[in-house]
């Protein structure tokens, strides 16, 4: 076999890339190696499946389910399958699978298509978030944890002609239901699977969700080599420590590793120059609009247009998260239709995908709509559209444009417009315009929340001021006139050449639900951070000195308080380091034992809850 020279464990052991390897062979394929932005130094064997998961448990740390939606001529679109069969789908959520996994009839989508939706969980059922994941979600960027409340849909959708159905074609999609934002990555599986699965039907499906069930856990940085009917796919997934915008691709294409056929050097972005391509000339016109939660629409011919630009967009403020709702692909059957589209209030925070011509005249309300084209393949270059008035937009037919009556704060950064052109004029491959964009997008996120950054560190009270005898200290408040009094001299007048009304965008920023978002996330950080600091102002006390000056009661007190904590740590995984939490358990010991017998026996049983 090809790929065992890969593995760098002796005859006697077996690492992940050899028992990958073991399972594709298992199906009497080739195997395979398909990377995903991994180096050979994080190369570590996962715990995955030893950790003695139950059946499906290893399958439920990457997916939900997996359904087949196929169209009946009675019933319109029909969930034909659902795998494994005990995974639970509300009617709702089954109606909302049906019509999102198909593409609006206009969309003629002939041949096979790859697009993802995103729907709401259903209201009354429990949040049934794989136990595992939660550990792993706290080492994820803030951007790719899961929101409880959603699902995402990775859909492969085929039609071709069939003269001997009814309908004169055949017309079905496979689609993977999962709480994980990983849209390349998902892509990717689908592409492995679905043709195959088109022509050998439920077997093979079932086979491909049993290798999936041995796939190991996701755990962000670790290299994961996971294999699947034949093919090894090798992935790593990101976390917050990594630093943002670095990407693997100049790492993995230069190891001369003649096993790896297909790179992907990431799991969840998009060709970011590809979706922009029609718009680039307006791209920090978008940037503020997404950056500020204002309501968008995105009108695309097919759902892979439609979904791809959505989540391009929202990816443009990386690393900072999109807070409010996104739906790469929406139509007028969701279930949160008429919420959307209401004219009785102004249009949500929210940036909907539509492909159906009807969107054009309900949605004309809503304040900034971005009409596409047919997404250009690769080097080439479509014309650029125009910021239009909104009153001239009046069906899905009008011309391709940004139809807003939008001022932007910030003058226009040339610079970047001519190196994108400058690439487009020398062919440049669309991932090198990519990563120029990705990267001048970063630097303008960058330079607007550093001294947001700057201002909220100093909101933080003086480890001095913590006492391990009173409650941590609470944060300062976040006072907006003072915070802007702090950009005079620390703005992003420091870091970016980009001109414009930076105090007009901030103070607009403050009341969005992007601010919103941030600010709690930042805070609930910083108070963890406070807790872990009392915690280790604690284990710095001569605890059992104190007890000596203190009653029995008090003692008892300073005990439960202090497995409190303990357990507080636990479950609000704190920032504490090990040695800390090892001291702290040592003390709460020494004290239980300098304590009567009668009360030693009740605070060993005892576990606060």
């Amino acid at each position: 076999m090809a790929l065992r020279g890969l593995a760098a464990s002796g005859p006697g052991s077996r690492g992940p890339l050899d028992e990958a390897v073991a399972a594709a062979e298992e199906r009497g394929a080739p195997a395979v190696v398909v990377a995903a932005g991994g180096t050979p130094e994080d190369n570590e064997e996962d715990e995955g499946r030893g950790r003695g998961l139950l059946r499906w448990d290893g399958f439920s740390a990457w997916l939900h389910c997996v359904c087949v939606v196929g169209f009946d001529l009675e019933l319109g679109q029909a969930v034909e399958v659902i795998y494994p069969q005990h995974s639970k789908l509300t009617d709702k959520e089954k109606t909302n699978i049906c019509y999102l996994s198909f593409p609006d009839s206009n969309s003629g989508c002939l041949g096979d298509t790859q697009f993802c939706f995103r729907f709401r969980q259903s209201s009354g059922r429990r949040v049934s978030l794989h136990c595992l994941l939660d550990h792993y979600d706290k080492d994820l960027p803030v951007y790719l944890k899961k929101d409880p409340a959603y699902f995402y849909g990775y859909v492969y959708f085929r039609q071709v002609r069939d003269k001997s159905l009814k309908r004169g074609y055949f017309q079905k999609s496979l689609v993977l239901i999962s709480k994980l934002p990983y849209i390349h990555f998902f892509h990717t599986v689908l592409k492995q699977i679905a043709p195959e699965y088109f022509e050998k039907s439920e077997p093979y499906l079932e086979a491909a969700c049993n290798d999936v069930d041995r796939w190991p856990a996701p755990v962000p940085g670790k290299t994961l080599y996971l294999p699947i009917m034949g093919v090894v796919m090798k992935v790593r997934i990101p976390t917050c420590h990594d630093k943002p915008g670095t990407t693997q691709i100049a790492q993995l294409t230069q190891q001369a590793d003649t096993h790896i056929s297909v790179i992907l050097p990431t799991v969840h972005e998009v060709d970011l120059f590809r979706c922009f391509c029609p718009v680039f000339l307006h791209s920090q016109m978008l940037w503020e609009l997404v950056l500020l939660g204002e309501p968008l629409v995105v009108m695309a011919p097919s759902p892979s247009e439609s979904s791809e630009t959505v989540l391009a967009l929202t990816n443009c403020i990386s690393p900072l998260k999109y807070f409010s709702d996104f739906r790469p692909y929406f139509t007028i059957h969701d279930s949160e239709f008429k919420e959307y589209t209401t004219r009785t209030q102004a249009p949500p925070s929210v940036i909907l995908g539509v492909t159906n011509p009807f969107f054009a005249k309900t949605l004309q309300h809503w304040p900034h709509i971005i009409r596409i084209g047919d997404l250009k393949p690769a080097g080439e270059i479509p014309k650029q559209v125009k910021v239009k008035k909104l009153k001239n937009l009046k069906t899905l037919d009008s011309k391709p444009g940004v139809y807003t009556s939008y001022k932007p704060y910030l003058s226009r950064d040339e610079e970047i417009i001519k190196q994108l052109q400058k690439g487009v004029q020398q062919k440049r491959p669309s991932e090198a315009q990519s990563v120029i964009l990705r990267r001048y997008f970063l630097e303008l996120t960058q330079s607007f929340i550093i001294p947001l950054e700057r201002y909220v560190a100093s909101l933080m009270p003086l480890q001095k001021s913590i006492s391990p005898w009173k409650s941590p200290p609470q944060l300062r408040q976040f006072l907006p006139e003072e915070f802007m009094k702090t950009l005079e001299k620390t703005g992003p007048q420091l870091t970016s050449r980009i001109k414009g009304d930076w105090i007009g965008l901030y103070r607009h920023f403050l009341k969005s639900p992007n601010f919103d978002g941030w600010f709690k996330t930042r805070r609930k950080e910083m108070t963890q951070k406070l807790e872990a600091l009392h915690l280790e102002a604690l284990c710095e006390e001569d605890l059992l000195l104190w007890t000596q000056k203190h009653t029995e009661v008090e003692t008892v007190d300073l005990v439960l308080k202090l497995k409190n904590k303990l357990l507080q740590a636990d479950r609000e995984h704190l920032p504490v380091k090990p040695d800390t939490m090892e001291k702290l358990r040592t003390h709460i010991d020494a004290i239980i034992l300098a304590l009567p017998e009668d009360l030693q026996g009740i605070l060993l049983k005892t576990d606060m809850t």
